[in-house]
């Protein structure tokens, strides 16, 4: 697939966002915990991705019950504190859900069903795609689609893998079960792509408006970071949408993260402050998805 440098060239279509919105907001909870690296997985060492030791490095061999620890958290705790939150806020939730988190936790499962929350795939296992095999991520892929199948009742519409590869999302359009997928962070509204005579919808995601930057160098260090990164981020978006622009933002939330207390109280003062607001339209990705589907054609049609 060739890189688009241009998209919509500074004139981006309206996305007449339901009861006519100046801004769609999309939160995200990523479900990895149980997901990630350990030799107990069957993998070579222990995972040290997005944790609170910046800088870990993977232990060849050997459990880290530190890390292992720190991602049981976000199971045990961060998970619940962020449902309490949301759901008191009616928040409609997009979860990006690893297969096998979800299986090491069906009551957390239980309760993103209770809520009514959508379930997107986030992949098989928590791990870095980037030097798979071709046949084995097809084989991690066509896993997590049996297993989330198996324990929702219906396969995920929606496809984020993070860490990716060469051939992910060739991948994911070939398998054509995907409303949508989201590993891409190239726009601030969905946009279509083409890719061996199929046409798929991409809702980009965002890796800046998202607490993973309290667990990499330089990133946030305090909740009140948090807020004001979300917070102006929002403010742009919006008077953007006043002025006839409207876009979508994303906020990316991992349970082992925000799910923490001193984080936790810094979501709460963004959705505080875009409940104060009118003409926003809070949603889904699946639902942003329709209605991008149903108001705009793909190109090629």
């Amino acid at each position: 697939m060739q890189r688009d440098f241009a998209g919509y060239a500074g004139a981006p279509v309206d996305p007449a966002w339901p009861a006519d919105a100046r801004i769609c907001v999309s939160f995200v909870m990523n479900y990895e915990e149980g997901g990630e690296r350990s030799i107990l997985s069957g993998d070579d060492g222990s995972e040290a991705f997005l944790s609170e030791v910046i800088g870990a490095e993977s232990w060849p061999g050997k459990r880290n019950l530190n890390s292992e620890s720190i991602y049981e958290y976000g199971s045990r705790a961060g998970f619940w504190r962020l449902r309490d939150i949301l759901t008191a806020y009616e928040v409609p939730v997009k979860v990006y859900g690893v297969a096998e988190a979800m299986q090491r936790n069906p009551k957390a499962v239980a309760a993103v069903q209770a809520a009514g929350w959508e379930i997107a795939s986030h992949g098989l296992r928590w791990l870095d795609y980037r030097d798979f095999t071709r046949e084995d991520e097809l084989h991690h892929m066509r896993e997590a689609i049996r297993i989330q199948t198996q324990m929702t009742g219906a396969r995920p519409l929606g496809w984020y893998t993070g860490r990716v590869s060469e051939q992910t999302l060739d991948l994911v359009i070939a398998d054509g079960g995907f409303v949508y997928s989201s590993d891409s962070y190239a726009d601030d509204l969905p946009y279509w792509v083409r890719h061996r005579d199929r046409d798929h919808l991409i809702v980009p995601y965002t890796l800046d408006a998202n607490d993973m930057r309290f667990a990499t160098a330089q990133g946030f260090n305090a909740g009140d970071q948090f807020f004001s990164y979300l917070r102006d981020t929002f403010d742009q978006l919006y008077e953007e949408g006043l002025r006839g622009a409207p876009k979508m933002m994303s906020v990316g939330l991992h349970c082992r993260l925000a799910g923490r207390p001193g984080r936790a109280i810094a979501l709460r003062r963004f959705l505080d402050h875009v409940r104060a607001r009118s003409g926003v339209w809070l949603a889904t990705r699946l639902s942003i998805a329709n209605h991008w589907r149903e108001r705009f054609a793909p190109p090629s049609r």
